[in-house]
């Protein structure tokens, strides 16, 4: 590990000699560090459900206040925007995971993109916040020219039917998280880490925490740890950056595809295909489930992706029209007019969003 990377771990605190699994195991502390929710910014799918300042401090507060999370992942693209949510989240006292999601632009483009949002990182870190830098999330889906594909929909086409060279992907996954990671400890000189999947091969050198976006579904406790612990053998903390499940019967066995194929977009309104079932329940168990779990092998943190998706409205009235069924939200949204995309619309809690409440307030007062 180089210098700015010792130093970083030594300003975070918590992040010093492996602390988050080796300092629980040596009795200093049990479970969990951080607790919370992933949160995305972004321009969104038309005016109504495109990134506002007044939703964002509202939604914050509900994380904090009613959600009972102490961390919160700020991801999504727009330096503007990733900041202001990023400064708001610190002043309510969560703690800060702040990653750049741009894509599908040249490399050069997304390098810059992630500079400008470490700089303002580094200055909240500065100022006294508690804020890690992830610089990205999956680049296999994100960056072009890793496997072909113009979006990353196309990237996870191609990826299924095997038309990519698997030898290349690997190589150059490699050689851009290496740049991002340079990149980001030019600028920014707290914890560093990156959005990795489970089964990724990423030098984990480059980073103060190891960090796994984590779908998997088994049906024993042995089968997840098992999963997970090869995880540990950096002797870094371990953060699940994501995890979570769609809204139906079956939907934890989909893992992290439970999106791809669930809604038939090809017409309108849009439907959900295959007579999915809707059950909150199957969310809110699958979450209970799994950080039951992360808890006993005292990770250092974990965050459910995601906190809501306003593009997947939920309809009670019409199981068909029903797209929260495909969404991973720990909150259904409801539009005042349905069937109008650009409908004003509200978030309600989920089973799973009162469930992980109930836990994360259980946890505070401990």
């Amino acid at each position: 590990m180089g210098g700015a990377a010792v130093g970083a771990a030594v300003a975070a605190g918590a992040l010093t000699a492996g602390a988050g699994n080796a300092a629980a195991r040596a009795g200093e502390r049990q479970g969990l560090r951080y607790r919370g929710v992933c949160y995305e910014v972004g321009d969104g799918d038309g005016p109504a459900t495109a990134w506002s300042a007044r939703r964002m401090r509202r939604d914050l507060r509900a994380i904090r206040h009613e959600l009972h999370a102490n961390s919160v992942s700020v991801y999504g693209t727009g330096v503007d925007r990733l900041a202001a949510t990023a400064s708001e989240a610190a002043e309510r006292g969560l703690h800060v995971w702040l990653q750049p999601r741009l894509a599908d632009v040249p490399e050069r483009d997304i390098l810059d993109h992630l500079a400008e949002t470490g700089r303002h990182a580094e200055r909240m870190r500065r100022q006294g916040a508690r804020v890690y830098l992830s610089v990205g999330c999956e680049f296999v889906l994100f960056v072009p020219g890793i496997v072909p594909g113009a979006d990353a929909l196309e990237r996870v086409q191609n990826i299924l039917k095997g038309t990519y060279d698997p030898e290349r992907m690997v190589r150059e996954v490699r050689r851009f998280v290496g740049l991002a990671a340079k990149t980001g400890r030019r600028v920014f000189r707290g914890p560093l880490t990156y959005g990795a999947a489970h089964d990724d091969d990423v030098d984990w050198s480059l980073f103060d925490l190891v960090s796994v976006n984590y779908y998997g579904y088994h049906g024993s406790t042995r089968g997840y740890v098992k999963d997970l612990s090869p995880h540990t053998r950096w002797g870094k903390p371990v953060a699940i950056t994501e995890c979570g499940s769609c809204t139906y019967e079956g939907a934890p066995q989909d893992g992290g595809m439970g999106w791809y194929e669930s809604v038939d977009y090809s017409v309108e309104p849009p439907v959900i295909t295959g007579g999915l079932k809707r059950s909150e329940r199957t969310q809110a168990a699958y979450l209970s489930d799994v950080f039951d779990v992360f808890e006993s092998m005292n990770l250092h943190a974990a965050l459910v992706y995601q906190f809501v998706s306003p593009e997947l409205p939920h309809r009670p009235d019409s199981p068909r029209h029903d797209l929260d069924v495909a969404s991973y939200g720990l909150a259904k949204v409801l539009r005042k007019r349905p069937e109008d995309p650009d409908s004003p619309w509200h978030w309600e809690p989920k089973e799973s969003f009162r469930a992980l409440a109930h836990r994360f307030a259980r946890a505070e007062r401990r």
